[in-house]
């Protein structure tokens, strides 16, 4: 063979040899540090709230910090043993929000000495990150979970079955609630409907997106397709709507049209999701008693003022905010809590407002927007059409929760029940997130662990 054709035949041999994959560096040192700096910052946020109220260190510091560093230390190993090309930033932001979380609502608990909700909060923190390294030590590969689609959709339908038959908590049947024990289920079946939104519409992408009908500026799929996906969706929110909880109904709403949205890249679902959305809110707003007043108080949040009655939850929150100013008024030294029993839940976010000022809630929201575009970034690196799905739809959950309540408590749009991810009081939410950063961190150690020099880090 002559010299070029030994030098054609080694770029035919060249050109169709795999890639060669590229290892990313692991930065599970990194990681270390960064989370010793939110335990640290957590630590020095609960030693603020003592000072400011009794003007000596407060004599659980040590032990909070102790057992806040016990766990992410513990967690940090899994990652380290288990998934170790994972994105560095993930748990460091977890635990850093989960710490804040703490503090906040400890500071809140020395208004209600009769109502303390840290110590529980602590505990169900504890249940959180052992679920965590659970779920790193023992799901080698993200793509097992797609196995489950169906049993995940009736586990998750199930669960949001089950409060419709225990008495409503603050006009929404949303609890279960035993012997002194409560617990939402709404919170784990967002996960689970997630993981089956992710597998289905892996499965049937491609019918998703090219066959059917055209309608204007939509490509319609056959009934086949999307049928099963579309009665899970309306079986779930009509649920939810039988229980007065519209905030999850909004959540699961804008879950399922993102993620059909990245199935199919069609644009037309993000216009007919919002077309839908907005006549679903005009109907229920107009028809539910409990929504309905929720839409007036954000329409005239200072009516009950005028009419001599006292500033209600939304005007008390935007009064903290209004306090707040631009650096706050200093950990402990708010007035939150005259918005009252949700002090502590729904308008958490009210005292970083107040205590934290403007400075400080641009920091949350960075945390809450980094930790979603690391999400996305390792659905994006993916080759398998499910782990993208799956990491996209784990990130919008914590996105649309974050957009959903600033939006209520700052009054941007009606106020819905739901939990501030990390921040606010609730085991079932805490837990729940948890489990979300597990995944993502499953799903990121796969993404960097194959990175092939062509995909975007």
């Amino acid at each position: 063979m002559t010299r070029a054709g030994v030098g054609a035949a080694t770029a035919i041999a060249s050109a169709d040899a795999p890639a060669p994959v590229v290892r990313l560096p692991r930065r599970r040192g990194i990681e270390l540090a960064l989370i010793v700096v939110a335990v640290l910052l957590s630590v020095y946020g609960y030693c603020a709230v003592g000072l400011a109220r009794h003007g000596t260190l407060p004599p659980g510091a040590a032990g909070y910090g102790a057992g806040l560093g016990v766990l992410a230390l513990l967690a940090h190993l899994a990652v380290r043993l288990r998934a170790p090309y994972a994105d560095p930033l993930l748990l460091p932001i977890g635990v850093l929000l989960n710490g804040i979380g703490l503090v906040l609502i400890y500071r809140l608990d020395l208004e209600t000495p009769g109502d303390r909700a840290a110590p529980t909060q602590l505990v169900w923190s504890t249940l959180g990150i052992t679920l965590f390294i659970l779920v790193v030590a023992a799901l080698r590969d993200h793509r097992v979970v797609q196995r489950y689609a169906y049993v995940s959709v009736v586990a998750a339908l199930a669960l949001l079955t089950l409060p419709i038959f225990f008495p409503a908590v603050n006009g929404a049947r949303i609890w279960i609630r035993i012997a002194g024990f409560s617990i939402q289920p709404g919170e784990f079946a967002k996960v689970l409907l997630a993981v089956f939104f992710a597998a289905y519409l892996a499965a049937n992408r491609t019918a998703l997106a090219y066959a059917g009908r055209r309608i204007w500026f939509i490509q319609l799929p056959t009934g086949r397709v999307l049928g099963p996906i579309v009665a899970i969706w309306l079986l779930s929110v009509g649920v939810l709507v039988l229980e007065r909880d519209l905030g999850t109904s909004l959540l699961f709403f804008g879950l399922f049209v993102i993620m059909l949205y990245v199935a199919t890249g069609r644009t037309g679902w993000i216009a007919v999701g919002l077309l839908l959305a907005t006549l679903g809110a005009v109907a229920v707003g107009r028809l539910e008693p409990h929504v309905h007043s929720r839409i007036e108080d954000w329409l005239h949040p200072f009516a009950s003022i005028e009419a001599g009655l006292g500033p209600n939850q939304l005007a008390q929150s935007l009064f903290s905010f209004s306090a707040g100013g631009v650096l706050g008024t200093g950990l402990g030294l708010g007035h939150s809590i005259l918005i009252g029993f949700a002090a502590k839940s729904d308008f958490i976010l009210a005292t970083a407002g107040e205590e934290l000022g403007l400075a400080g809630l641009s920091a949350l929201f960075l945390l809450y927007g980094l930790l979603v575009e690391r999400g996305y970034r390792a659905g994006l690196a993916l080759r398998d059409p499910f782990g993208r799905l799956l990491a996209v739809g784990l990130a919008s959950i914590v996105a649309l929760q974050v957009f959903v309540i600033a939006g209520g408590v700052t009054g941007l749009i009606p106020l819905t029940g739901m939990a501030m991810p990390f921040l606010a009081q609730g085991g079932s939410s805490v837990v729940t997130n948890w489990a979300i950063v597990a995944l993502l961190i499953r799903v990121s150690d796969s993404a960097r662990r194959h990175y092939d020099g062509k995909s975007t880090p």
